[in-house]
């Protein structure tokens, strides 16, 4: 025997999956601002550091093919 269609709770809980997926590209939204935000705003900072970091690289690179 077939049963019964709950029209109501199939309607809520295709809107519960909608608005959870919403919410996840909201939060990976918000992820990425953020993570962009942080590094324009740490972008000078990592070019003194890079640079420092590069020279540091060069110089155990040159130690272990010696």
């Amino acid at each position: 025997m077939a049963r019964r269609p709950n029209y109501r709770f199939e309607r809520m809980q295709r809107e519960r999956a909608k608005a959870a997926k919403k919410a996840a590209r909201v939060e990976a939204r918000t992820a990425r601002a953020e993570k962009r935000k942080a590094l324009k705003a740490g972008e000078v900072d990592q070019a003194e550091d890079s640079g420092q970091t590069e020279q540091a690289d060069e110089a155990g690179q040159a130690d272990s093919d010696g």
